[in-house]
């Protein structure tokens, strides 16, 4: 299911959303239903809907959305008459209108195409340019410096071939899915290259796994061809031929053990077959070619393998802290843990008649209030993650900046700081963002700060209300800052005002359910 939305995701120009999606998506309580889709998606702030729409209207939909089509998720794209759909599976079939219409149940999800996609294209393509760049100069680099023959040019074009289709091998074993992987491996009930690659059958020992084989013989023969062109493409022959017998147990092993092919294992055995039948046509003599001038293979063999006995075990144990992660965070993003772990204010009374810097939209679902002091460190990060919630969901968070400091201390260099802001808020309430970001996310010092936003006179508003929000903390004994609120209750120190997006929709849900009891 998941890699078909991260296509449409990419048909709809936010590819640089799909890690993003796919984090939210496996880690939310909801997993793997409709709802935990739009609902990751609204986090991202990529505008969708889910409608069920009448079969006369067909017509009207977009050119790509995501059906239900014979009760399963599918990518449906519609051209002229005929309609192509994906499935989770990773198969296209093309239908007739008629033909979709018959098993669609009349619900899609659509995603508003993003307009400002070129910018993220370029810097995309930049990206691959700087991997492949030094690789690609490395070869050329080669082929001026030695002679490559007919042999060794077969060889070195293969070996990069198997190297690719290896790394895809890896990725499987690993558990890392891929799009192009997922066409060609899902083709039909009998090919499952995901069930081949992680049978038990296919370890060796606690290091090595077949999997692992492709990988190193490929990487190897491109170094050592690359360090000593023609000796190392006879070394790399005789290997695939001497191979040939695993070849044999992988094919046996497919065929009538796992009863599943891997088209990636095929395609590697095929690749070895033919380096093999290039050495027997190319080569005149069998004997002479590892013990002469192998010192370019064999140097290859033990850098490679040593680099990938050290690496192989961080990237396992990445993978599996990340799905861990994933794990946990699903636990984390229930929003019944969340409201449990929520504490009620001490004291709420008074609460709502202090009046702080306001952001966002007064009426939202989400109401966070923060109480701040400016010489808090803490304090920055807090005001900086409710502000790029405030960005990102403007319609549905507002922020309230209170301030704890005791008005009576004049010693306290930074009271003139939040006098000078709700002064500012009064007078020029189209500065304070600005203001206060200066200071506590640009954290500029106090003079610069002072000599560009100080006012000239503070009036008794201010200082009664400074009075009014240092007696509420005191009240409630809140002898720390940053203090953060949402909707009335505490927030709980197990979160990070970032994660709120997870519960948005629960939220609006929850006003909506509030609204309804206090009208009956």
């Amino acid at each position: 299911m998941i890699n078909i939305v991260k296509k449409y995701l990419v048909i709809s120009q936010f590819s640089d959303q799909k890690e993003n999606f796919e984090d939210l998506f496996l880690s939310h309580p909801n997993y793997p239903g409709v709802f935990a889709i739009t609902d990751s998606l609204d986090m991202l702030s990529i505008e969708n809907i889910a409608i069920k729409v009448p079969k006369e209207q067909f017509i009207e939909l977009p050119k790509s959305f995501l059906a239900i089509y014979n009760n399963n998720l599918v990518l449906a794209t519609k051209s002229n008459a005929v309609i192509t759909i994906d499935t989770k599976e990773g198969k296209q079939q093309k239908l007739t209108f008629n033909e979709f219409l018959t098993g669609w149940n009349e619900v899609i999800l659509a995603i508003e195409p993003n307009t400002n996609s070129i910018i993220k294209k370029e810097k995309a393509n930049t990206k691959w340019l700087l991997y492949t760049l030094p690789f690609i100069a490395l070869i050329i680099l080669s082929i001026t410096y030695n002679k490559y023959n007919y042999n060794s040019t077969i060889l070195l074009a293969t070996s990069i071939t198997g190297l690719l289709t290896s790394i895809f091998i890896v990725q499987e074993a690993f558990g890392i899915k891929s799009e192009i992987v997922s066409k060609f491996c899902n083709v039909n009930q009998n090919v499952s290259c995901d069930s081949v690659i992680k049978s038990n059958k296919n370890e060796i020992n606690k290091w090595f796994g077949f999997s692992d084989l492709p990988l190193l013989f490929f990487s190897i023969s491109i170094l050592s061809t690359i360090i000593q062109t023609e000796e190392a493409s006879n070394i790399i022959g005789f290997l695939s031929l001497a191979a040939t017998p695993i070849i044999m147990y992988s094919v046996w092993l497919q065929k009538f053990q796992l009863k599943k092919w891997c088209v990636l294992c095929l395609v590697v055995s095929f690749i070895i077959v033919l380096q093999s039948l290039v050495f027997i046509f190319a080569t005149t003599s069998f004997f002479n070619i590892i013990i002469i001038n192998g010192f370019g293979f064999l140097f290859s063999a033990i850098l490679l393998t040593t680099i990938w006995l050290f690496v192989k075990p961080v990237f396992e144990a990445k993978i599996k802290a990340e799905k861990r992660e994933t794990e946990l965070k699903k636990f984390k993003c229930n929003y019944q843990i969340f409201r449990f772990l929520s504490k009620k204010i001490p004291v709420l009374k008074g609460f709502d008649k202090l009046e702080g810097l306001q952001f966002g939209n007064k009426t939202a679902s989400l109401q966070l209030t923060i109480i701040i002091s400016p010489s808090c460190g803490h304090c920055h990060k807090a005001l900086e993650d409710g502000f790029n919630l405030v960005t990102k969901f403007p319609k549905r968070v507002f922020l309230s900046v209170l301030f704890n400091i005791n008005p009576e201390n004049n010693d306290n260099l930074y009271k003139i700081i939040v006098e000078t802001l709700l002064t500012i808020n009064n007078i020029n309430p189209e500065n304070i963002e600005s203001a206060i970001s200066d200071w506590h996310i640009k954290k500029m010092d106090l003079q610069p700060w002072l000599e560009k936003w100080k006012m000239n006179t503070v009036d008794m508003k201010v200082n009664h209300q400074i009075y009014k929000q240092y007696n509420w903390c005191l009240e409630n004994e809140f002898n720390y800052t940053p203090v953060k609120i949402i909707n009335n209750k505490l927030f709980p120190n197990e979160y990070e005002i970032s994660e709120l997006k997870y519960f948005l929709n629960d939220f609006l849900k929850e006003k909506a359910e509030n609204y309804i009891l206090a009208e009956a």
